[in-house]
């Protein structure tokens, strides 16, 4: 006689069978340890390509820039130290002079500029009214345009028989030397620099405006204070930290102007060479076959010095005004 067939379990039952015991050594743990131990080194694996690129295009010239600056290195001519000659040769180079003065000069015109007039104009096209972001566009226009065709354009209008000129004349004032007079052709360069900045550093400080709690305004505005007066008591002193940015930023692109002065001037800098800058004197001295190699590195290296003294001085009247 047959057994009768036995029902199957139920999996669900007191008798299902447990399951198996995952092994200490397997599974998500074992995987977690694995990932501990790869940790360590996996940020330097990702920050590797941006190491490299600053490696080899910012850190490897800057040393190399340092190390000519004690050679008599040539562009074809490896050189020999030579210690601190070329330093002592600035100090009794004329043109190494005037282009200083010139540099400084350009810092004390354009960054009051800068910190002042985009400030007055990100106050202006905050207001939300229509049409207001076809100017915020105008404005920032010149900071993407290229600065070879902003200074084709500038010298243009500023030539003897150009645009302005021509007005001039047409008004019975007669003909300004815009780009044949020494200091004329320099305050153009530093008005081309502030017209092109503006809307870079508009653009900063409408990012910062919009952190200003609108509740200090209309506390202000309850106790009587007009929109001037709510200007230096609650704009200025909320923004100074960024003034103190747009100064440090402007102040050394204002140090290294080139492209400007460049345009407007000719390669000889203005009449006599009287408007030449330190990086135009580096371009100057330090290239073509028979180049100077060392001492433009001397003056790259005066020129990073003075850089970063005006960085470190904005900072130190930063950190006054907080004391």
């Amino acid at each position: 006689m047959n057994s009768p067939t036995a029902a199957p379990a139920d999996p669900s039952g007191p008798l299902a069978a447990a399951p198996a015991a995952r092994s200490p050594r397997s599974g998500p743990h074992r995987a977690g340890r694995r990932i501990r131990r790869q940790l360590p080194s996996s940020p330097w694996l990702f920050a590797a390509p941006g190491l490299l690129v600053v490696g080899v295009f910012s850190l490897y010239p800057f040393v190399s820039t340092v190390v000519n600056s004690f050679t008599d290195r040539r562009t074809l001519v490896p050189g020999h130290y030579v210690g601190l000659a070329n330093f002592r040769e600035l100090w009794h180079d004329d043109m190494f002079w005037t282009g200083l003065r010139n540099s400084t000069l350009y810092v004390l015109g354009v960054v009051p500029a800068l910190v002042v007039l985009p400030l007055l104009l990100a106050l202006l096209v905050q207001r939300h009214i229509p049409g207001i972001a076809f100017f915020r566009a105008a404005f920032y226009t010149p900071v993407v345009a290229s600065i070879v065709v902003v200074g084709l354009i500038w010298v243009w209008m500023l030539d003897d028989r150009g645009l302005i000129n021509s007005v001039l004349e047409a008004v019975g004032v007669g003909k300004v030397g815009f780009l044949s007079d020494q200091w004329l052709l320099l305050g153009s360069a530093m008005a081309v620099t502030v017209w092109k900045g503006l809307g870079y550093y508009m653009i900063i400080y409408l990012a910062a405006l919009a952190n200003v709690p609108r509740e200090l305004h209309e506390a202000a505005a309850v106790d009587g204070a007009g929109a001037i007066r709510r200007f230096f008591t609650v704009t200025v002193p909320a923004l100074r930290s960024t003034m103190v940015l747009v100064a440090a930023l402007s102040s050394v692109s204002a140090f290294k102007v080139f492209s400007e002065v460049y345009l407007m001037a000719g390669p000889s800098g203005g009449p006599a060479g009287e408007d030449t800058t330190l990086v135009m004197l580096v371009q100057r001295v330090g290239t073509g076959l028979t180049g100077r190699v060392g001492y433009a590195s001397a003056i790259s290296v005066v020129v990073f010095v003075v850089t970063v003294a005006l960085m470190l001085l904005v900072l130190r009247a930063d950190r006054r005004e907080d004391a």
